[in-house]
């Protein structure tokens, strides 16, 4: 089994990782269906200077999938073996279902500065 986690507020893809409510963390069987979601409170203060990374890996998250995210998050995400799907938006369920249906890939944008909300999942 799998874990997919997913930077959260009011069940939606929060725009920006470092400010979420909580991480939607999703179980994901060998069959690539979901059979588990629970809630993890997220740190206050910057995504990339928490120690978030660390306490997903060990929770057996592998993949961030988050709206905005600075290259400083990025890079302690996959310090921590959490690879990285940026630019998705909408209801959490639904963007875990489009990428465990193959039609997300990284939008490739890092959030240079705050205030941008014009990132979108980018579909096939």
């Amino acid at each position: 089994m799998k874990k997919i986690a997913v930077p959260t507020r009011n069940d939606i893809v929060d725009a920006h990782f470092g400010h979420c409510e909580h991480y939607s963390i999703f179980t994901i069987n060998e069959k690539n269906v979901i059979i588990d979601k629970e809630l993890y409170a997220a740190p206050q203060g910057c995504g990339c200077k928490s120690n978030i990374a660390p306490l997903l890996a060990e929770k057996g998250v592998y993949l961030m999938l988050a709206g905005n995210m600075g290259m400083g998050a990025v890079n302690v995400l996959q310090s921590s073996n959490i690879e990285v799907l940026r630019g998705c938006e909408g209801k959490v369920d639904e963007v875990v279902g489009q990428y465990l249906s193959g039609v997300l890939s990284d939008s490739g944008e890092s959030c240079a500065h705050h205030g941008s909300d014009d990132h979108q999942c980018e579909h096939h």
